[in-house]
């Protein structure tokens, strides 16, 4: 496709004032118009033919993207100009579906060797199919006259699926720091209730540990060394409900939830522990059962993939009792979900109190930055104070419940979405230092 720049209408719309004075003025001044007219086209035409053939230029094969939600990833797209005169410089503009979060939608770039390279960058907000459909390509001849564009049909199938890219940083961080328990010597021993070894009390050891009865038999402080059980098992139960599916830091909170819930799993089968998901909304929709061993896994990373988004009320009685059902052994239930109805809530606390008289519940809650920056806003009209007071109320309804839920014995991680991963994996070693589970 060829066509006029701005460049040429306004030349052209500058140059009729002029050729209509001609024309008043000079006798034969009628023929100025079609004249000044019949120059601007065959300078367009000129430009056309210098500026680089449509039909030379052709487009690399470009690199099926790898996207994770709310992770940006760049990527770049390279056409190359034929035999010819070529440009100095190009734009290109990227056709593609609205869940990947395309910005920006137009590049500019240099030719530089005949090549010209254009970057995007991909921002998933929600997880499923995407596709790339289209490349558009254009540039100007050497006097700025015309645009000539050619268009690329691609067709490419880009899949957002989960951040395991965030979830392999973050284990890679925690167990540098931390040296998750069972991975080293000094971490296995001296935790948990199970015996171990007998070993001279030296100073700094417990002395809680040692073995009177043993020490007087070898005349010697002698304590006992303990290791940290393991083949626990660890439930994750994901609420996929319409409140789960709001935004929160740019991802909907059952990514977040995945995505931590991904990290504890991948912490609990290096400890030697068992994991598994559950995912529900008005009804259950996923219960893998636990596996164990590191190659397990990738079952679980899969398994995960398959959790939906659901525009449904969550039904907490069906949800938990049928998890309670299914649980043959004592086991930590995580519970990913957020309680914004107050109806809902106190469904979800009585659903819980049948789960928590055999098991160890922890849940999980996000806190809404939103509604806080909201309440700490300094108001400058009547609506700011009217926001502040209804957000303040439903901080009060969500901290009410919490406190409930303890009481009833459940424990609580609360802490930024970013930050949720962190957070729940330091609480699962705390539960496991103290055995509770």
């Amino acid at each position: 496709m060829i066509y006029p720049t701005r460049r040429a209408v306004v030349a052209v719309a500058a140059g009729m004032p002029a050729a209509l004075v001609v024309g008043v003025l000079a006798p034969a001044g009628w023929l100025a118009g079609p004249i000044w007219i019949g120059v601007m086209l065959l300078a367009m035409v000129a430009d056309a033919l210098s500026g680089g053939s449509r039909s030379r230029l052709a487009l690399d094969e470009p690199q099926r993207p790898f996207l994770s939600v709310a992770r940006t990833a760049a990527i770049a797209f390279t056409t190359r100009f034929g035999k010819g005169p070529v440009p100095g410089r190009a734009e290109a503009a990227l056709d593609a579906d609205d869940r990947l979060g395309l910005q920006p939608r137009f590049a500019r770039s240099d030719v530089e060797g005949r090549a010209a390279t254009f970057d995007f960058s991909l921002t998933p907000e929600r997880r499923g199919e995407g596709r790339l459909h289209r490349l558009w390509v254009r540039w100007t001849g050497p006097l700025g006259l015309v645009w000539k564009q050619q268009t690329f049909v691609l067709d490419i199938d880009a899949p957002a699926g989960t951040d395991l890219q965030g979830v392999r940083e973050e284990a890679v961080r925690m167990l540098a720091r931390d040296a998750l328990m069972g991975s080293k010597t000094q971490v296995d021993r001296g935790e948990g209730s199970e015996f171990e070894a007998l070993k001279e009390f030296q100073t700094g050891m417990d002395p809680r540990a040692i073995d009177w009865k043993q020490s007087a038999r070898h005349l010697h402080l002698l304590a006992k060394e303990f290791r940290t059980e393991r083949n626990h098992h660890v439930v994750m139960a994901i609420d996929g409900g319409r409140a789960m599916c709001e935004p929160v830091g740019g991802a909907p909170k059952v990514d977040r939830a995945i995505n931590a819930g991904l990290l504890l799993a991948y912490a609990c089968l290096r400890a030697g522990d068992r994991a598994g998901f559950y995912s529900f909304d008005s009804a259950p929709r996923l219960l893998t059962g636990v596996v164990s061993g590191l190659d397990a896994f990738r079952q679980l990373q899969h398994a995960a993939g398959r959790i939906d988004y659901s525009a449904e009320e969550t039904n907490y009685t069906l949800a938990l009792n049928t998890l309670a059902a299914k649980l043959r052994r004592r086991s930590l239930v995580v519970v990913f979900t957020d309680f914004t109805d107050p109806t809902a809530a106190e469904l979800m606390i009585d659903a819980s109190a049948h789960l928590l008289r055999r098991h160890l519940v922890l849940f999980v809650v996000m806190q809404d930055e939103e509604l806080e920056a909201m309440v700490d806003a300094e108001p400058f009209e009547p609506a700011d104070i009217s926001r502040a007071v209804v957000s303040a109320g439903l901080l009060r309804e969500r901290e009410a419940v919490v406190a409930r839920l303890r009481r009833m014995g459940a424990h609580i991680v609360e802490a930024p979405a970013a930050r949720i991963g962190p957070a729940l994996i330091n609480t699962y070693v705390d539960l496991k230092r103290r055995d509770l589970l």
